[in-house]
């Protein structure tokens, strides 16, 4: 019989605020990338031009980014330690995605490039500690 470890309730707390995090980024890239209605309404022609203009590597590190992070978040809750790694190529992914943003585009509010960046450190952190402790598989 193999004993399965019980987990504070803080970490089912951390992993689903990361599951609807996640969650909403890839329905934002969705939304992003599909070019809905709904998005095109959020901005000015100036900014839309400046979205269309956008270099295809950086729409591709926004998808693995958000899609990783996702995946990592799913991976936290089924306790798999393939948490880690694919929270990584997330991390990675932003960095690409948001060195394009801080450095060519100028983002009109810095807050949420900045919250992503945080987040996605804190998801990889997160991560590495659940390994540390054996919480996952």
């Amino acid at each position: 019989m193999t004993h399965v470890k019980k987990l504070p309730v803080w970490y089912w707390i951390v992993t689903g605020f990361y599951l609807l995090w996640n969650g909403l980024g890839v329905q934002q890239y969705f939304i992003q990338a599909n070019n809905t209605e709904a998005f095109r309404a959020k901005y000015t022609a100036a900014q839309l031009e400046e979205i269309a203009a956008m270099p295809t590597w950086v729409m591709r590190a926004y998808a693995v980014a958000v899609m990783a992070g996702f995946l990592a978040s799913i991976f936290l809750m089924v306790r798999k330690r393939f948490a880690y790694p694919v929270a990584l190529t997330s991390l990675v992914a932003v960095i690409a995605q948001m060195s394009y943003l801080f450095f060519e585009v100028k983002p009109p509010s810095i807050i949420l490039p900045i919250l992503v960046l945080v987040f996605s450190v804190l998801l990889l952190l997160f991560s590495k500690y659940a390994v540390s402790k054996k919480w996952l598989a």
